[in-house]
């Protein structure tokens, strides 16, 4: 058993699908466009693990969660890039680019050497070995 694809709703649909694209080296399927319903979708693939579903659709409120406090509910997930050098070339390049970040990098009372950044719609994407 393994986790398939996360799902994220969106406002910029390809402002989000660019950003992973571009900074995660993802690859988008042909855009998905139900009109009767008005949603719209891409799945994006990486080089492995689940792939991620971008949504838009007009009716879909934007979320009244504080991004900067925990709540209940999916709050990050974590993209493995394969050593504390990437981690940390990876944080300067989204903190350069005027993307926010929150934590790191660092290594967690876990063992984890992680840094956490915000996507264009202030998602928490968190950046691991």
């Amino acid at each position: 058993m393994h986790i398939e694809h996360l799902a994220i709703w969106v406002k910029d649909l390809e402002l989000m699908k660019d950003f992973y694209c571009r900074y995660f080296a993802a690859t988008a399927n042909s855009k998905y466009t139900n009109q009767a319903k008005q949603f719209q979708s891409y799945f994006l693939s990486f080089a492995g693990g689940p792939r991620l579903e971008l949504m838009q659709m007009p009716v879909v409120p934007v979320s009244k969660d504080n991004i900067y406090d925990q709540f209940t509910g999916l709050i990050h997930f974590a993209i493995s890039l394969g050593s504390k050098e990437k981690v940390d070339e990876m944080t300067a390049m989204f903190k350069t680019d005027g993307f926010e970040v929150l934590d790191g990098p660092r290594t967690t009372g876990d063992g984890y050497y992680e840094s956490v950044i915000l996507d264009p719609e202030k998602n928490r994407i968190e950046l691991t070995v």
